[in-house]
């Protein structure tokens, strides 16, 4: 079943690159206390999600702080070494904290696993982006297949 709105996010936890090297960060290091924007999508470097989701995220991040979000996090179920990789194409810098759900078990606990098998790419986690304030979401934009709308940074910015 997926998270709803007035939800609790579940607890898990996933991997970002560090100068130090790869790290777990648990979600409540994540969302405790902050409001967060964490955006998901299919595969890292994958056409619509390079082209379209991270940049606009990229580009209206500072719009998006504005508002009051502590943490924008794109997360997908590649390993961190592919989300530290492709945050570095984007040029996300600071402004978005790049996530790995390696194994897939949190878009498994969110209910938003997608099964990619027929393009080659197994499990994977659905295009949405959730805002969460101290670990609840407030909204939650899942897009249908083959959409990509709900889950846009300008879209989200007009949420917050």
């Amino acid at each position: 079943m997926a998270i709803k709105a007035g939800e609790r996010m579940p607890s898990g936890t996933l991997k970002t690159m560090t100068k130090d090297g790869p790290k777990d960060m648990t979600t409540d290091d994540l969302f405790k206390g902050k409001k967060v924007v964490l955006f998901s999508v299919p595969g890292a470097f994958t056409p619509t999600c390079d082209a379209k989701h991270l940049p606009g995220f990229v580009g209206l991040a500072d719009q998006i702080h504005a508002k009051g979000v502590d943490t924008i996090a794109c997360m997908a179920v590649n390993d961190v070494f592919v989300m530290n990789a492709w945050g570095k194409h984007g040029g996300v810098g600071d402004k978005i904290l790049m996530l790995a759900d390696g194994n897939g078990t949190y878009v498994k606990a969110l209910g938003l696993e997608l099964d990619g098998s027929k393009f080659g790419m197994g499990a994977r986690g659905q295009r949405f982006a959730i805002i969460a304030k101290n670990g609840v979401a407030t909204h939650v934009n899942v897009e249908a297949p083959g959409e990509f709308k709900v889950s846009a940074a300008d879209y989200v910015l007009k949420q917050l």
